[in-house]
């Protein structure tokens, strides 16, 4: 397998982070974002939305769209599960997933902050000040989302997990832990965020989180 991704990608970060758990070899074909690479005519017209990550198979289809490619794997590559059994655990991890992937990362991802500057002339201040409220706002969901599944685990019996669903990786914590290193890297205030820091150190705590961080990957610049 090929994987086309950005160091600084939270999507790609969280195929990365897929790969490494289910132990999958691939090869790493950095595209540079900020250089404009993925606008290139022979990347853009094989992959179509001109993004990252791209995942081409073994037998050379191209996937686009993590939470697709993670499912994917998850689908091909059923050990360790990515996902839990039950169709309501699924449903549970899938809208933590969504939380990071589908409400937060899209209004504060680079295109959207480019677009911010260049078109719309927003100062740094302003942007910044965008992406610090609607990161922190879905980080708060996040934390409320998971403060009432430590309920309901608690009222089933069951052990409260140290992880976002669990007491193995899940899709989610593949979601997280890239939304995380972004709102670090942004100085995004992360105080009273007891549960969803609690995952995020805890995910970090394993090997495979550690392979696939940013500073692990081939086109990685500090």
């Amino acid at each position: 397998m090929q994987l086309y991704s950005y160091f600084r990608s939270s999507a790609s970060f969280r195929v990365r982070i897929a790969l490494a758990l289910k132990g999958l070899s691939f090869d790493y074909r950095p595209v540079h974002l900020v250089k404009g690479e993925h606008k290139a005519p022979g990347y853009a017209e094989r992959i179509g939305d001109s993004l990252v990550p791209t995942l081409v198979t073994d037998a050379g289809s191209a996937l686009s769209q993590s939470l697709a490619i993670i499912e994917y794997l998850d689908e091909t590559h059923p050990t360790p599960a990515l996902l839990p059994t039950t169709p309501l655990a699924r449903a549970r991890v899938r809208a933590l997933a969504q939380t990071v992937a589908c409400d937060v990362h899209p209004i504060a991802n680079l295109r959207v902050l480019k677009y911010l500057v260049h078109e719309l002339k927003v100062d740094e201040t302003a942007k910044n000040a965008w992406y610090h409220h609607w990161v922190r706002n879905g980080l708060e969901v996040l934390e409320r989302q998971l403060a009432l599944l430590a309920r309901e685990r608690a009222a089933q019996g069951l052990a409260p997990s140290v992880l976002c669903w669990g007491d193995t990786p899940t899709l989610a914590d593949c979601c997280l832990v890239p939304q995380i290193f972004n709102a670090q890297r942004f100085n995004v205030s992360l105080e009273g965020l007891p549960l969803t820091l609690g995952a995020f150190d805890a995910c970090m705590s394993l090997p495979a989180f550690q392979a696939a961080q940013p500073s692990a990957c081939p086109d990685f610049e500090a």
